[in-house]
């Protein structure tokens, strides 16, 4: 299947490129602003289907809203009637065509012309009113507040919250891709005459700010946010990809000894935390029982041997461990355990526990084991 895209280098555009070729999509068309009319005759000469993503939102002037959004579109349907190209044909239009401005005008008036030319030719026309959307390579200061956001909060910038109680409705790239996808393979989601994104998210702009602004903050606390909620995951997977690139990594608080070392991972408020245990050769580590705690240690370099004692028994229960072999150990509860560093090298054991450290409620007993 050939597919023509315009505004195949934007937001929307990029990431649809991609994805098509992920899905083995491979006889594209990309029609860009260094692309000329005459590229575009030939595309609508030879394309089976077609993304219509073009399209003006900041103008030098108001008059090229019109002549950007609703003349461009005309170009494209004037080449495929002189074709007798009845591809189909999907235009990503705005909320905003709803509203009398003037973008919204040249949106309403490029969704007339299709429908117009739908009923003229009997091709199919998807026409998308999409809210704001965000995701990664989308641009700061341009058309998305999200990507606003993230990119001045990822470089400690100030950002400009005008009106918090403002409710957004925002769309994710990855859920307008799959929709449009569908759309290409004959499974659009309609509603009456328009097509619609399922997936949507409302937010107050109050409350999206101060949600990427605790993304900064997890370096220091290391605090995973919630990935159950789906926005905020989004959201930071969004944040991420602003990042400087300079500033993909960050330093790790090692609580180090003559023992060697002990360093918190990632936190998270209901999954408990993980770190990073270093012991030197010959030194044991734990001798320490918990009521409900409980643990998982994986070694990950080096030679270990893992004890256990039941707090009322005399019974010791051993499990030996190396990096030859990547063996989770369970730590239960109500067993005394401690793990030692049998080996030459450095002992290097991946520990997560249930609960993230609580200093006024510890439930860490210590007993030899």
């Amino acid at each position: 299947m050939k597919i023509l895209i315009t505004g195949a280098s934007g937001f929307v555009g990029k990431n649809l490129v991609e994805e098509l070729k992920n899905r083995g999509y491979t006889d594209l068309f990309l029609f860009t602003k260094e692309n000329s009319l005459e590229d575009l005759m030939t595309f609508a000469e030879k394309c089976d289907f077609v993304f219509h993503l073009a399209g003006i939102n900041r103008p030098r002037n108001e008059e090229e809203f019109m002549e950007g959004n609703f003349g461009f579109t005309l170009k494209l349907v004037e080449f495929l009637k002189m074709h007798n190209n009845k591809s189909p044909i999907l235009i990503t239009s705005s909320i905003q065509a709803e509203i009398p401005n003037l973008y919204g005008e040249s949106k309403k008036a490029a969704e007339d012309l299709l429908f117009n030319y739908s009923k003229e030719t009997g091709s199919d026309v998807y026409v998308y009113r999409l809210p704001n959307l965000f995701g990664k390579w989308s641009k700061p200061n341009y058309n998305s507040v999200v990507a606003t956001y993230c990119y001045n909060i990822a470089r400690n910038i100030d950002i400009q919250v005008n009106n918090a109680e403002n409710a957004l409705t925002l769309c994710y790239i990855d859920d307008v891709l799959e929709e449009f996808v569908n759309a290409l393979e004959g499974s659009p989601t309609k509603q009456n005459n328009y097509c619609v994104i399922q997936t949507t998210h409302s937010i107050k702009l109050g409350e999206l700010a101060e949600r990427i602004e605790s993304f900064k903050m997890i370096r220091g606390t290391l605090n995973v946010p919630n990935m159950e909620d789906y926005l905020t995951k989004k959201l930071y997977s969004t944040y991420l990809s602003f990042l400087p690139e300079d500033k993909f990594s960050y330093d790790l608080k090692m609580n180090v000894d003559d023992r060697g070392s002990f360093t918190e991972f990632v936190r998270t408020a209901d999954r408990g935390q993980v770190s990073v245990n270093v012991s030197k050769p010959g030194i044991t580590k734990g001798n320490h029982w918990h009521h409900t705690k409980n643990e998982k240690f994986l070694v990950v370099s080096g030679e270990g041997l893992v004890r256990f004692r039941k707090i009322d028994s005399e019974k010791i229960i051993e499990y030996k461990v190396s990096a030859e072999k990547f063996e989770v150990v369970d730590i239960p509860p109500g067993y005394t355990h401690s793990i030692e560093n049998v080996g030459e090298a450095d002992l290097v054991t991946i520990m997560w526990v249930n609960e993230c450290f609580n200093p006024e409620n510890p439930d860490t007993y210590y007993l030899s084991v």
